[in-house]
């Protein structure tokens, strides 16, 4: 797909439109550096604070997260871009050192396990080097559903959804979605077992 197809189709669209309907657009943009700023400042915030204080670590969580359910926990260090597009439901855990580049929507279920160093990716390239090497991009929603544990090191890929109750196993690079209530491992991952 050239750059003068995919523009054209986009004509009337913001950059942010773009990004979160999954075509192709510039992420130099003014309305997304200032929203990236304002994510970018809120994560600093959450990764300065200490354990010992909750009620403020759940305070800026409510304001970078698009929505998160109650008892749930995010560990610092936390990475996101814009933070506004990941919407967790309850008594999830996130441990330390998740990655989610949430330039669009990741969607976790309730009772999710999020163990150690699980990166999370909506945000893409064009295979195309003429394409990408003039700056487009684009990004394809994650979701996650209830009860799923993503073990540790796992890599969840642009576009994938994850059925409830799969278990990922460490490691992993998810680059296909995955049904509900399974046992999936390797990079690919595969399915082993039915659960």
């Amino acid at each position: 797909m050239s750059i003068d197809y995919k523009a054209s189709t986009n004509a009337g669209k913001t950059a942010k439109q773009r990004m979160l309907s999954g075509d192709l657009y510039i992420a130099d943009d003014a309305e997304l550096r200032a929203d990236y700023f304002c994510g970018q400042d809120l994560v600093e915030q959450f990764n300065r604070s200490s354990a010992r204080e909750p009620e403020l670590r759940e305070s800026i969580l409510q304001n970078l997260l698009g929505s998160i359910g109650t008892n749930t926990v995010i560990r610092p260090r936390f990475q996101c871009d814009y933070g506004r597009n990941i919407h967790i439901g309850a008594r999830t855990f996130v441990n330390f050192e998740c990655v989610f580049l949430d330039c669009n929507t990741i969607t976790i279920g309730d009772d999710v396990q999020i163990a150690p160093g699980v990166h999370i990716y909506t945000a893409t390239h064009p295979t195309d080097p003429a394409t990408r090497i003039a700056g487009w991009e684009y990004a394809l929603p994650v979701v996650i559903g209830n009860g799923v544990w993503l073990g540790g090191g796992s890599i969840i890929c642009p576009g994938v959804t994850i059925g409830e109750n799969t278990v990922v196993g460490a490691g992993s690079v998810v680059v296909k979605s995955l049904p509900a209530n399974v046992v999936a491992v390797g990079s690919p991952c595969e399915r082993i077992k039915r659960l």
